[in-house]
């Protein structure tokens, strides 16, 4: 009976705060293109906050300038919430500039990109 019950207990979901493991897998990483060059991490977050909560709202910067490079990721922690925030924000005017918001995609990989020197021998 001891051993079933620690076997039990490795094996349920854990919990991370007030969230537990199914509410992990359904969160969503969303894409900001044409971002203004003066928006902040912060400012970013507090956009996406209006429609649910926020993980992570990050604006991607050049490692050499520290500027912007006009886009971001937001991940959110509800996918109903994040497709509301993709549906509204779509084309929506942030710090004076129309963004446009979607999905985002999984960050391709070395192997997967199709183009000059990358011959596949099949």
């Amino acid at each position: 009976m001891g051993y079933m019950a620690t076997i039990g207990y490795i094996i349920q979901p854990k919990t991370t705060g007030s969230r537990n493991f199914n509410s992990i897998l359904r969160r969503m990483n969303i894409y900001v293109g044409n971002l203004s060059y003066k928006v902040s991490d912060q400012e970013l977050e507090e956009v996406f906050e209006e429609f649910g909560e926020v993980i992570s709202a990050k604006v991607i910067k050049d490692r050499e300038t520290g500027r912007s490079k006009g886009f971001g990721f937001v991940e959110m922690a509800n996918d109903e919430d994040a497709q509301t925030a993709i549906e509204e924000l779509d084309g929506a005017e942030i710090s004076g500039r129309a963004v446009k918001v979607n999905k985002a995609r999984p960050k391709e990989t070395a192997g997967n990109k199709v183009g000059r020197g990358n011959y596949s021998r099949r």
